[in-house]
């Protein structure tokens, strides 16, 4: 196992001591001076540090340094008939683009990230922060650039702060946003995915592709490096305002800046509003939960649609933490019942 970040070591440590240590780093790096931004500008020699939608001081250093986890640019698939080493209940991204389909499993997104890859003739991101279980597809083409993207190894308000290779401009992951340099204010277009189960996907796509790592070797595919996140009572490196009426590591599915409790969709099994449909059912493992991702706890399967005349269409979402809807759209209400 790679021990290059502080989280690498989380998967070996328990209770007291995780929340000790990664406590510690969140208060080191809070204390830091806020012109640390100064000695970024060795490591981001063309970011435009000038241009920004937000205050530094809630940057953080989450351990990794500049592609310290590093992005997949050339990714690699196989055929679904072919797979061999993912359980029919783990978790993947699943991506269908003009027919054309392919999954990207948790259990290599955990350790990378970002992939950057082209289907049926899209540019596409694919993007995991497990410190938000956010995972989120975008169209890497804007402005007339096709972009792609890297880690830049910080966090804000526990999300990934993602960076675009061509201008070298940070961009927060969960909302797919310009916060720093040139793209300041520019938005990536969400291109509807489903974190579904690998039985799920193979169901839908059985002429689909999976992604598989370049080197099996290199990290600790399937395993879970962050064991018991996601029944922790506080999320890590977080220390804004926390929601209100719901414990916030309960995960929520956002949709268009509005979210439902994941308790809530599971008991009802489907929810209808204006022409939106939320459904719910079992047999999807949690990446955060045990060491080995095959193991997690079942958290079920979501899917987002829209009603089009007589269809439904796959709309973009995203299964997070209530913590994490809370910290980017404050104020609004969780729906929980």
């Amino acid at each position: 196992m790679r021990s290059n970040s502080k989280f690498f070591i989380v998967g070996v440590l328990t209770g007291a001591a995780v929340a000790l240590i990664l406590g510690l780093s969140y208060l080191s790096a809070a204390k830091a001076n806020p012109l640390t931004r100064l000695s970024w500008k060795t490591e981001w020699r063309k970011t435009d540090f000038s241009k920004t939608s937000i205050d530094f001081a809630e940057i953080i250093s989450g351990g990794p340094p500049k592609d310290g986890i590093p992005s997949i640019d050339n990714p690699s698939f196989i055929p679904v008939a072919k797979v061999r080493n993912l359980a029919a209940t783990e978790p993947v991204v699943g991506l269908v683009i003009n027919g054309k389909a392919r999954a990207y499993p948790l259990r290599v997104l955990t350790w990378h990230e970002i992939v950057n890859d082209e289907l049926a003739g899209v540019p596409v991101t694919v993007t995991f922060c497990p410190l938000c279980n956010s995972a989120i597809a975008f169209d890497r083409r804007l402005d007339g650039k096709v972009l792609d993207f890297g880690t830049t190894g910080k966090l804000r308000k526990s999300d990934m702060v993602m960076y675009d290779r061509q201008t070298e401009s940070w961009w927060q992951q969960f909302l797919g946003e310009g916060i720093v340099g040139e793209m300041t204010g520019k938005r990536l277009k969400i291109i509807p995915t489903r974190l579904e189960s690998f039985a799920n996907f193979k169901k839908r796509a059985p002429s689909g592709e999976v992604l598989v790592p370049n080197d099996p070797n290199k990290r600790n595919y399937g395993a879970n490096p962050y064991v018991g996140y996601d029944s922790s009572p506080y999320p890590f490196l977080y220390q804004g305002e926390m929601p209100k009426g719901i414990n916030p590591m309960i995960r929520v599915i956002v949709v268009d800046g509005e979210a439902w409790s994941m308790p809530l969709l599971r008991d009802k099994g489907k929810i209808t509003k204006n022409g939106l449909v939320l459904s719910w059912s079992s047999g999807q493992n949690s990446a955060l939960d045990t060491r080995d991702i095959r193991q997690g706890r079942d958290v079920g399967n979501v899917i987002v649609q829209r009603r089009q005349g007589e269809k439904l269409e796959d709309v973009g979402y995203d299964v997070t933490f209530a913590f994490v809807y809370n910290a980017f759209f404050p104020g609004r209400e969780i729906h929980v019942n």
